[in-house]
C-alpha cells in the first residue's frame, strides 16, 4: 500500500449493498492491506464504524450495515474469531442507548460479532505536540490489538468533510465530545484536535463506505447522495485527502487536511496520490453544507482583516431552531457544549450570545427542526 512514498488507496467500484458485491469489494481492500497477513485467531479486533444516532442505513447517515458485515466476513476467513463492533454515538454513552441505536443502524444481525455494550473508558496518551495530554477513549478501542475504522462520507457542518478522520470522534466517551468542543471551540482548534485524536489511535485499517453518501447539511442533516465507491487505506489522513477530491474540495477548504499536511500526513494535492484499484470520477456538483456556502470570510483579503472581524460576528453561520418542527426532545440541549440552548414551553430556545456555531445541535436534531443559517438578532425562527 505504499510504493509512492504515500500510503495508498484502494478505490474500489460498488454500486449497491448486495452481500456478495460488498464482500468481494472489502476482501479487495483487505489483499492490499499488509496488516491482513499478520491476522490470526489471537488477534483482537474492533471495527468502529459510524453510528451517529438512531437513523436506518437508507437514510445515509450511519456506515451500511452489509459494509460492517463484510468487514467481520473477511476478519473470519483469516481465522479472527474475536471481533467486537464499538462506537460512542451522540449523546449519553449507556448500553440503553447504544442497543436503541444498534437496532436502528441494522447492527444486530452482523454474523460473529459483539456488539459493545460496556460503557466504560480509559486513557490513553497524545502524541507529543498534541494539543491534549491525553484523550479519553472507549474500551473496546484501547483493549483492541487492531482497530479497524468504518467510517461514512458525509459533508459536515463544522468541519466541511466527514471521512476517516472525523469518524475517529466517535472514540471519546458520550457526552465528553461536547466538552472537547467547548475546549476547542474554534474550526482551526478543533481540527488539531481531530488530527491528534486521529494520531492516537491510529487505526490500523480505515474504510469509507462511499457507496450512498451524504450532501448538504451533514452529517445529520442532509440528502443520500449514490457515489458507488467504497475506498481503504492504512492511513485516514490520505484516505481523507482521496475523498475530499472526489466531491471536489482541495486541502485548503477542510481544516483537517490543512492540519494533516502541515505535518506532513498527507502530500499536497490528492494528484500525488497512489489509488489502486478502480479509478474514481471528481463529482463536480457534491452539494455542500449551508453553514460554508455563508461563510466567505476566510477568503477576504489581508488587509480588510478589522472588516472581516466585524463582519464575522455578523455573518458566521449559526444554527436556526424551526420551531413548527422543534418537538421539543432536548437532544440539541443535551448535546450543546457550550451550554446555550433550553427547552421552553416545548420549543428550543438558543441564547447565541454563547453560541459557537459547533453545529452539534443541529448534528443530533432527530427531527431536522435545527438548520444553518444567519442570525442577525433573532432568537428562533418559524417554519
Amino acid at each position: 500500500m505504499e510504493r509512492s512514498g504515500w500510503p495508498a488507496v484502494t478505490a474500489v467500484e460498488l454500486d449497491g449493498y448486495d452481500r456478495g458485491k460488498t464482500e468481494a469489494a472489502v476482501e479487495r481492500i483487505f489483499a492490499a492491506w499488509p496488516g491482513a497477513e499478520k491476522l490470526s485467531r489471537e488477534t483482537k479486533v474492533t471495527i468502529k464504524p459510524n453510528l451517529l444516532m438512531a437513523r436506518s442505513p437508507e437514510q445515509a447517515t450511519t456506515t451500511h450495515p452489509a459494509v460492517v458485515s463484510a468487514v467481520a466476513a473477511a476478519l473470519r476467513r483469516r481465522g479472527v474469531e474475536d471481533i467486537t463492533v464499538a462506537d460512542s454515538p451522540g449523546g449519553p454513552y449507556t448500553a440503553a442507548a447504544l442497543g436503541r441505536i444498534y437496532r436502528a443502524c441494522g447492527m444486530e444481525g452482523i454474523e460473529g460479532v459483539t456488539l459493545n455494550l460496556d460503557t466504560t473508558w480509559g486513557s490513553r496518551k497524545a502524541k507529543e505536540g498534541s494539543l491534549a495530554e491525553e484523550f479519553h477513549l472507549i474500551r473496546p478501542i484501547l483493549e483492541a490489538d487492531v482497530v479497524i475504522s468504518v467510517g461514512k462520507l458525509k459533508t459536515h457542518g463544522m468541519t466541511t468533510l466527514s471521512g476517516g478522520v472525523k469518524n475517529l470522534f466517535g472514540c471519546v466517551p458520550g457526552l465528553q465530545k461536547p466538552e472537547l468542543h467547548y475546549r476547542y471551540p474554534t474550526l482551526d482548534a478543533f481540527c488539531q484536535m481531530l488530527v491528534d485524536l486521529a494520531e492516537t489511535v491510529s487505526p490500523d485499517l480505515t474504510i469509507v463506505d462511499a457507496v450512498t453518501a451524504m450532501e448538504g447539511n451533514g452529517p445529520s442533516g442532509g440528502s443520500p447522495r449514490q457515489v458507488g465507491l467504497l475506498a481503504g487505506s492504512t492511513s485516514p489522513f490520505v484516505l481523507d485527502l482521496m475523498l475530499a477530491d472526489l466531491i471536489g474540495l482541495r486541502v485548503e477548504d477542510v481544516a483537517t487536511l490543512r492540519h494533516s499536511l502541515r505535518r506532513g500526513l498527507i502530500p499536497k494535492t490528492a494528484s500525488e496520490l497512489q489509488i489502486d484499484g478502480d479509478e474514481y470520477k471528481q463529482i463536480s456538483d457534491f452539494q455542500m453544507p449551508d453553514s460554508k456556502a455563508l461563510d466567505f470570510s476566510d477568503h477576504m483579503p489581508l488587509p480588510v482583516r478589522p472588516l472581516i472581524r466585524w463582519l464575522r460576528r455578523r455573518v458566521t453561520p449559526r444554527p436556526v431552531i424551526r420551531t413548527a418542527r422543534c418537538v421539543g426532545c432536548g437532544k440539541c440541549a443535551e448535546s450543546c457544549p457550550a451550554h446555550t440552548i433550553a427547552v421552553r414551553e416545548g420549543k428550543a430556545v438558543i441564547d447565541y450570545s454563547r453560541c459557537i456555531s459547533c453545529f452539534c445541535c443541529h448534528e443530533m436534531c432527530p427531527v431536522r427542526a435545527i438548520e444553518m443559517g444567519r442570525k442577525w438578532g433573532k432568537r428562533s425562527a418559524e417554519g
